[in-house]
């Protein structure tokens, strides 16, 4: 059967923004309030289009309104739509001013805790009228709905966004000198059990998945390393080496700076591939966008040569962020 094609001249742009911002505030009550409409006004924009594309947009819950599938592979093109028509507007009422261009970018907290700043301090010299909206959510899984552009932490997979590996995960033993020094002269075997572990917990995953995983890789049979403790990101867990305690299984490029100036050290040479990267995701459409395309390009060639940007200095980007 042949694709319908939707007939521009009857678009409902009102039915759109009704339906991004209940999508947004994930309440109509709060929606109505931030659009100046009543609440029955706008319940029945999202109805009809709902009933326009034949499809449900929102599964109302006792205390929840979340997107169906339909509404999340909607809510992404009407926001970007929206944004490019009001930079357009901006542009030409500016009559050519420099024109302010906000990019929503999503990092993992680890990730965003040791390179955010390197990266979007360089990227500001480079691109100064892009502001900033930097958002870290806690978990492995796809980008939010609302971000232009996203490094997530993941598997590779197949999806309708475009993916591009910055790097491949390496999972090495990291601890501090002083257990290095101590424990000198053990074996892999006897140097774990001999000290107290870290864990990264992982979403969906058993609490001890990554030392499990190494325990296989380095054949240590029956070693015992469903023990220790357990944290949510792999900052946490390397702070806590960095303490004097514990034995932290983490990647060693995101953690490279530690090893360089030898506040943590690595005792073994062994390290391990699970299967993880960070990839920056991006939505196809999105790669007309000229701040995203060129974010995306610098990023790439960032970790493509592991090398410092250059840039002229001196610039006004501003870094608005926010932790959801």
């Amino acid at each position: 059967m042949p694709k319908s094609t939707f007939d521009r001249r009857w678009l409902p742009l009102n039915a759109l923004r009704a339906f991004e911002g209940v999508a947004k505030h994930s309440s109509f009550t709060a929606a109505a309030n931030a659009l100046l409409i009543s609440q029955s006004a706008l319940s029945r924009h999202v109805i009809a289009l709902e009933k326009l594309i034949g499809a449900q947009l929102f599964e109302r819950r006792p205390h929840a309104l979340v997107l169906t599938q339909a509404g999340q592979h909607l809510l992404p093109a009407v926001s970007k739509s929206f944004d490019r028509l009001e930079y357009a507007l901006e542009d030409i009422r500016n009559d050519g001013a420099p024109m302010r261009r906000t990019l929503r970018v999503q990092m993992p907290p680890s990730f965003a805790a040791h390179l955010a700043v390197p990266i979007l301090r360089d990227f500001r010299r480079i691109l100064a009228e892009v502001e900033i909206d930097l958002v870290s959510p806690y978990g492995v899984g796809p980008p939010l709905a609302d971000v232009d552009v996203a490094v997530v932490y993941s598997k590779p997979t197949v999806t309708e966004f475009v993916r591009d590996l910055l790097w491949p995960v390496r999972l090495s033993l990291l601890c501090h000198p002083d257990i290095a020094q101590r424990c000198a002269g053990l074996s892999l075997h006897d140097f774990i059990g001999a000290n107290e572990l870290v864990h990264v917990r992982l979403s969906a995953m058993p609490r001890h998945h990554l030392w499990q995983q190494f325990a296989r890789h380095a054949n240590l049979g029956t070693l015992n390393v469903e023990r220790g403790l357990v944290f949510d990101t792999a900052v946490f867990a390397v702070q806590y080496a960095l303490s004097g305690e514990g034995l932290a299984l983490v990647d060693t490029t995101l953690f490279e700076e530690e090893l360089r100036t030898g506040r943590l050290v690595k005792p073994f040479d062994l390290s391990f591939d699970d299967g993880y990267g960070y990839y920056l995701i991006t939505h196809p459409e999105g790669l007309s966008d000229t701040a995203i395309g060129l974010f995306r390009s610098w990023l790439i060639e960032r970790f493509g040569s592991r090398a410092p940007a250059t840039a002229p200095a001196g610039s006004n980007l501003h870094l608005a962020i926010s932790n959801s």
